[in-house]
């Protein structure tokens, strides 16, 4: 998608402090972190919203749930919060999926 943020920021169009990358997905810090760990995990694949997914692409959400819970243990987390926003009526700014990690 020419005009969405998170593509941009996966092709480095736009620079974001990534934390982690792999052939599926891409983490970085969100930009307004309401914990002190504040992650979004992004497919590669572009997916506007999880009600849009389709038969293969429970592989790629349940990546992203995995290295959420990595990406937890490596931040120490004591506890944390996964989320995913689906649709603007729901709080989803961005339209590419994405995980929040979110964690004390």
């Amino acid at each position: 998608m020419e005009d969405c943020l998170f593509c941009k920021i996966i092709s480095r169009e736009i620079n974001s402090e990534i934390v982690h990358e792999d052939d599926i997905c891409v983490a970085f810090k969100d930009i307004n972190p309401r914990k002190r760990v504040h992650l979004l995990i992004v497919p590669k694949k572009h997916i506007a919203k999880i009600s849009d997914i389709e038969n293969g692409d429970e592989k790629i959400i349940g990546h992203l749930v995995k290295i959420a819970k990595e990406l937890a243990d490596q931040n120490n987390c004591k506890g944390y919060q996964l989320l995913f926003n689906v649709g603007k009526e729901a709080g989803q700014i961005i339209m590419h999926v994405h995980l929040h990690l979110m964690g004390n």
